[in-house]
């Protein structure tokens, strides 16, 4: 029949109402603060978080309702899961329309990869909306589900595997088969090959290839770098990946601090996004002035607005910051910066 109707794919939905009460309350939280829910879809944990005082650093200095989604496991295929959050105000006595709804969308591969909603500015929630002072979003989680590949008979189709040319260089620089450069780092040597450094690397290209003095050599020293860090760099430039920056932020911050100085220094653009989203996902107290730092050292636009917005949100938070011996790194190193600081200080104050 021409009108029968066949799916194609299917997809999975999730909902539920997350209330805050004492919602008024709220508004003088750091902008960083956040209610949380866990949430498990087709097999996959994920988090919703509201944070109701979120600043993006508008220069009205309003406050908004932020919600950010955030998937908590590893995606079971290469093409990732395609995932999307809408969420809306409602008025649970039922009397009222929901009001403000919108939506964000991403396909999540990692864990701790996130997509952030600016939902509604505070100031324009009607009132019928906070009866009781308490705040009301019907959050809804869809997800494309994964259906089972139909097996296709050999003879019909030859299947293209997918690429594992990471994994062959990565063994390639295990067994160190063809290494035409080490590299000494703290006492600790590194083989490796100067074609793939050198595709990698502009800097490399040139120390190898150019007029640099290392040319001809055959052994390297590497001075100011961890080694850590360089065998952590060494292993992006043959896969691709960073498996290290794969744990929570608080056992790796010193190691992504450390990989985006090394990632800045040899040319690595994707590596120094890598870690800079990473360090931009859990500044604290006592990372923020040394991230600050790094930040201004290395041209790290977005991650310095996220240091210097953690830092200006509360006047508590400004002076645990200042009591730091990062701050006074910070002082030391980049006395430029403190300028905007203060800048930002006063504009939060207005």
């Amino acid at each position: 029949m021409e009108n029968a109707c066949k799916n194609l794919n299917q997809v999975v939905r999730s909902v539920r109402l997350l209330k805050i009460d004492g919602f008024s309350l709220t508004l003088s939280l750091s902008s960083e603060y956040r209610f949380t829910s866990r949430w498990n879809v087709d097999g996959y944990d994920l988090e919703v978080g509201i944070y109701p005082a979120a600043n993006p650093l508008y220069p009205d200095g309003n406050k908004f309702v932020s919600v950010r989604l955030m998937f908590l496991s590893k995606a079971r295929t290469e093409c990732g899961v395609p995932v999307s959050l809408a969420c809306q105000l409602v008025d649970r006595s039922g009397e009222l329309e929901p009001f403000k709804e919108d939506s964000v969308s991403e396909t999540f591969f990692a864990p701790h990869y996130f997509k952030e909603l600016l939902l509604v500015n505070r100031k324009s929630i009607p009132s019928a909306y906070l009866r009781d002072d308490s705040l009301t979003l019907r959050c809804a989680i869809t997800m494309l589900k994964e259906l089972p590949v139909q097996t296709i008979p050999a003879e019909e189709v030859i299947a293209v595997p997918s690429t594992n040319l990471h994994q062959h260089l990565g063994e390639l620089l295990e067994s160190e088969t063809g290494a035409d450069v080490t590299f000494l780092v703290c006492d600790e040597s590194f083989a490796a090959h100067k074609d793939i450094l050198a595709a990698r690397s502009p800097v490399f290209k040139a120390q190898f290839f150019g007029d640099m003095k290392e040319k001809c050599s055959q052994r390297v020293e590497v001075k100011d770098m961890e080694v850590a860090a360089f065998r952590a760099m060494l292993h992006f430039i043959y896969t691709d990946t960073v498996p290290e920056l794969d744990q929570p932020l608080e056992l790796v911050a010193t190691l992504a601090q450390h990989l985006l100085a090394a990632a800045d220094w040899y040319g690595l653009d994707r590596l120094k996004l890598i870690c800079e989203m990473k360090l931009s996902g859990g500044i604290t107290v006592d990372t923020a002035a040394t991230t600050l730092a790094l930040a201004e050292q290395h041209n790290c636009s977005k991650l310095k607005a996220k240091c210097v917005e953690f830092i200006v949100s509360t006047p508590a938070v400004l002076d645990d910051v200042l009591a730091t011996e990062g701050y006074r790194h910070l002082e030391a190193s980049c006395p430029s910066v403190l300028t905007e600081l203060l800048k930002s200080v006063h504009g939060s104050k207005c």
